[in-house]
């Protein structure tokens, strides 16, 4: 791609530049500049008035520059005249540590000091809906077990084929795309990257397929459970660390147990200790607690966890190891910030490498018909002021977080939890207005 924006857009014919960041709420944020301004911008950044986003700033601020990075440009597939950059923050010639891609770079860069190089995968479901957001999109699709179904899929084939087009252009090695297990929800599949790039990817993920859907009068949404009884939107990641050179998988040993090697186990022993607080990143809204911790659905199975437990090649419990040399977390759902899901599985990973973290006994039950006999494990949160309250607690990993972005993660999240426990609900009238 080369590093000089101004000479990408003489080459690609772009006339347009979206400089993108994305908050703490996962709110992407753009500015659309000019072929022609963007080589001034590259150097000093565009300007952003930090406090009008989800950022623990104030109007007496300083502008926020979003500087973007050159080896992220992604040409709009759908509209090649405009380019959109991944961008990072910096006020007053200091990053801003708050600043989720910012706090992903410092993890990578402790990483690669302890000669790790961390790669990942992610499944980002979501669902194609009417654009009011009260239905699915397609009528015919009410099967009570609709994963994989072929009619289901072909009748959106125009959507989803156009996505995977743009996604084999890009190259990024896609793969495969199906129905998934709720009426109206679908998956799409492209080869695991390093964490940054993996993190860009799922970040122009989301608004490429919103983007498409639009295009074709419908709304794709990424919302952990936008409908009762059926299953929510997870965002399971596959995670494995190799070497300095990135070319031998550190996690991968054929003599140890389900093929993870001990320095594996360790990683996964520090996603299991922290688990709790995890999941105020991982599942970062007040919906996502109807996903982790729903009744059975329509489909007879949630998907989802919500014990703190791990397994081989059995996706009932919150972790998975399906092969040799990586393993899947299954906790993250559609809501998680692209940038923090990865930030905090490498902060609770080196964790549980330099402490020697154990991740405890293995269970191989089916855990929706069986948790109950489980003794021991921990219950993941029930609602997002518990998950915020296990992760202001848990403070090696807000420190290995940063402090400043905990304390304005926190902060923000807090005030969210207040606005909605304030919200007078129709299931409180329903229920208490002859009390």
């Amino acid at each position: 791609m080369g590093n000089d924006l101004a000479a990408f857009a003489k080459k690609n014919g772009v006339k347009y530049f979206m400089i993108s960041y994305t908050d703490l709420f996962s709110g992407q944020r753009a500015k659309l500049v000019p072929a022609q301004a963007i080589a001034d911008m590259q150097k000093d950044g565009a300007g952003f008035a930090g406090f009008a986003t989800w950022l623990d700033l104030t109007p007496a601020h300083p502008d926020m520059l979003a500087v973007p990075d050159p080896d992220s440009v992604i040409q709009l597939p759908w509209k090649p005249e405009v380019a959109w950059v991944a961008a990072n923050c910096i006020m007053d010639d200091k990053e801003v540590d708050q600043a989720p891609r910012n706090t992903l770079k410092r993890l990578i860069a402790e990483a690669a000091a302890d000669g790790m190089h961390v790669k990942t995968g992610v499944e980002a479901e979501f669902f194609l809906i009417s654009p009011d957001g009260k239905a699915i999109s397609d009528e015919y699709d009410t099967a009570s077990k609709p994963c994989y179904d072929q009619q289901a899929i072909m009748r959106r084939y125009d959507v989803i084929a156009e996505i995977c087009d743009h996604m084999l252009a890009l190259g990024w090695g896609a793969y495969q795309n199906d129905h998934e297990d709720a009426n109206g929800q679908f998956e799409m599949n492209w080869a695991f990257d390093d964490a940054l790039p993996t993190a860009d990817k799922h970040s122009f993920f989301k608004f490429m397929v919103k983007s498409i859907a639009e295009k074709h009068g419908l709304r794709a949404t990424f919302m952990p459970k936008p409908f009762q009884g059926l299953t929510g939107n997870g965002c399971h990641a596959h995670i494995s660390v190799w070497d300095k050179s990135g070319k031998t998988n550190v996690f991968a040993d054929n003599s140890m147990e389900l093929g993870l090697s001990a320095k594996g186990k360790n990683f996964l022993g520090g996603i299991m200790k922290h688990a709790s607080a995890l999941a105020a990143i991982t599942n970062p809204t007040v919906n996502s607690y109807k996903r982790i911790n729903a009744p059975r659905t329509i489909s007879g199975a949630t998907w989802a966890p919500n014990t703190v437990t791990w397994t081989g090649n059995n996706r009932t419990h919150m972790v998975r190891v399906p092969g040799p040399g990586r393993f899947e977390l299954r906790l993250p759902d559609g809501a998680v910030n692209p940038y923090l899901l990865q930030a905090v599985i490498i902060a609770a990973g080196l964790d549980g490498i330099r402490s020697k973290a154990d991740p405890g006994k293995r269970y191989d039950i089916d855990m929706y018909q069986h948790g109950h006999t489980v003794k021991g494990a921990p219950k993941l949160p029930l609602n997002l002021l518990d998950a915020l309250r296990e992760f202001d607690k848990d403070k090696s990993l807000k420190a290995a977080l940063g402090e400043e972005f905990s304390s304005a993660y926190l902060k923000l999240k807090h005030q969210e939890w207040n606005s909605y426990a304030s919200h007078f609900t129709q299931w409180e009238r329903d229920h208490t207005l002859d009390i």
